[in-house]
């Protein structure tokens, strides 16, 4: 089993882990139905293992048991990027950086974490308790906004998702380097 795998199976398992990542993570287990059936560029698997309250499904691609399964995000809107290298990353920057869609659209961390603090003033207690859990690294705000940046700029052209129809309808971007 893949530490990304016993991860998974560790929140599947563990109702107050599945719960706690709801919110403000954002990152719910029981909401596994994509919006579209997408496919990726060369025909590497998706399988989807969290949505999110906006419509959007988080997703591992590669075959089970691969050692490289990154973690893509789609929306309701048609807009999709990497979030993890892996499902550790993933869930760790989504802990970390709950407002982590706003980042990537050109938001401050200062001003998301103010927001943030105003809807959950407990917020830095349950992410640290949250972490440790889960056994995963704490990282500074600033360190998991660069490691999310980094990998959401490895989407295109390969994690790219489609919808397969009469045409092939790409999904948008989140986050284009090209224009930051």
């Amino acid at each position: 089993m893949t530490p990304s795998t016993a991860l998974l199976h560790r929140i599947e398992q563990s109702p107050a882990l599945a719960t706690a990542l709801i919110c403000p993570a954002d990152f719910d287990i029981t909401r596994r139905d994509p919006i579209d059936e997408l496919h990726l560029p060369g025909g590497v698997p998706l399988h989807p293992i969290a949505g999110c309250d906006t419509g959007g499904t988080y997703y591992l691609c590669g075959a089970d048991g691969a050692d490289q399964r990154p973690i893509l995000h789609t929306d309701s809107e048609g807009r999709a990027t990497l979030i993890g290298a892996d499902l550790i990353e993933a869930i760790t920057l989504v802990v970390v950086l709950p407002f982590w869609r706003d980042v990537l659209m050109g938001f401050t961390l200062p001003e998301l974490k103010s927001e943030l603090l105003e809807l959950h003033p407990d917020f830095e207690t349950e992410r640290d308790h949250l972490l440790h859990a889960l056994a995963l690294p704490k990282l500074s705000e600033r360190e998991a906004t660069t490691r999310l940046k980094n990998t959401a700029a490895r989407t295109s052209p390969a994690h790219v998702p489609y919808v397969q129809d009469a045409h092939r309808h790409p999904y948008d971007l989140y986050f284009d380097p090209a224009h930051q």
